[in-house]
């Protein structure tokens, strides 16, 4: 299964390309080409319990509903928002684009 990498615009997403098959002939390192993930992936920073209540608000959204849209429980929701659990791999992926592109970005 190949990973799908999420983009800040598509001229980020065309040299990010570039640098990869730069990279793949050794005419950039390891280091470089770090940069270049960084720069032109969209982050996924953590986020408080408070945040990730504030995004499921904005989106008009129960917990349930919410719980659907980033396929996880409503207790996973629950103990996100209470602070007992922090997001981690996909799931702080999708909550960091619903944060910056809405949650119409990723239904």
């Amino acid at each position: 299964m190949t990973r799908t990498e999420r983009y800040r615009s598509d001229a980020l997403r065309s040299l990010h390309e570039a640098a990869q098959d730069l990279h793949a002939i050794g005419a950039i390192d390891k280091a470089t080409m770090r940069d270049f993930d960084l720069s032109c992936l969209t982050p996924a920073e953590p986020l408080t319990p408070e945040a990730i209540k504030l995004i499921r608000e904005q989106s008009h959204m129960s917990q349930a509903t919410f719980a659907l849209a980033l396929n996880v429980s409503t207790i996973l929701i629950s103990k996100w928002e209470r602070g007992e659990v922090r997001p981690s791999g996909p799931s702080l992926k999708l909550l960091a684009l619903a944060d910056k592109k809405g949650i119409d970005a990723i239904l």
